[in-house]
């Protein structure tokens, strides 16, 4: 019973501080905090933790595995559900601030500039994921092809990645891109190796 409290203590304080940055934006928007280009940092802001909760998100596998903690396989879909969030916040940003929220001119600009087209289909692979995240839908799919559409969230950080190298590109700016670039790669890496490990 006390590690089951404690469990549920864990995902809320964890729920807690995945809305916190949410929180501090909420903040400085509505106190004209976020300095000159308001728009612009929500943009960035939400987009930098996407991919932050994305890297999370992913750690909690290979820290079960290496730890011998199975507790936190009850901490995954929470930070997905999290990453999906702030994804979803910065496709928000971009129609509203960036498009005035003109439908015509967003379909218009997802093909034209390649950094929003790669961001769009990693936003729509997110929807897939994020909309059967819950256990009736691995009844209903059958667990075969839920885990096969679940481990399209690979496809999802390759697409971040080159979203946020093409974004930057304009800049010539890559030293985030680079270290969220590693902290992937690494992570993904290490699957292919435990997966060849198992065989």
């Amino acid at each position: 019973m006390r590690a089951w409290l404690r469990l549920r203590a864990a995902w809320w304080l964890m729920l807690a501080l995945g809305l916190l940055p949410l929180g501090w934006l909420a903040w400085g928007a509505l106190t004209d905090q976020l300095g000159v280009n308001p728009a612009e940092t929500l943009i960035r802001a939400t987009g930098d933790w996407t991919l932050r909760l994305l890297c999370l998100t992913l750690v909690i596998t290979p820290l079960r595995v290496m730890c011998g903690w199975p507790e936190l396989l009850r901490f995954r879909r929470l930070l997905g559900l999290l990453t999906f969030h702030y994804a979803s916040l910065h496709v928000l940003c971009y129609t509203g601030f960036d498009m005035g929220f003109v439908w015509a001119d967003i379909v218009h600009d997802i093909p034209k500039r390649p950094f929003v087209l790669v961001g769009t289909l990693a936003f729509v692979l997110l929807c897939a994921l994020a909309v059967t995240s819950w256990n009736g839908a691995i009844r209903r799919m059958g667990a075969r092809k839920w885990q096969t559409l679940h481990r399209s969230v690979y496809a999802i950080a390759v697409l971040a990645i080159v979203h946020f190298w093409w974004m930057r590109t304009g800049k010539h700016n890559f030293a985030e891109v680079w270290v969220y670039g590693l902290i992937l790669g690494a992570l993904l890496a290490w699957r292919v190796l435990n997966r060849i490990k198992r065989r």
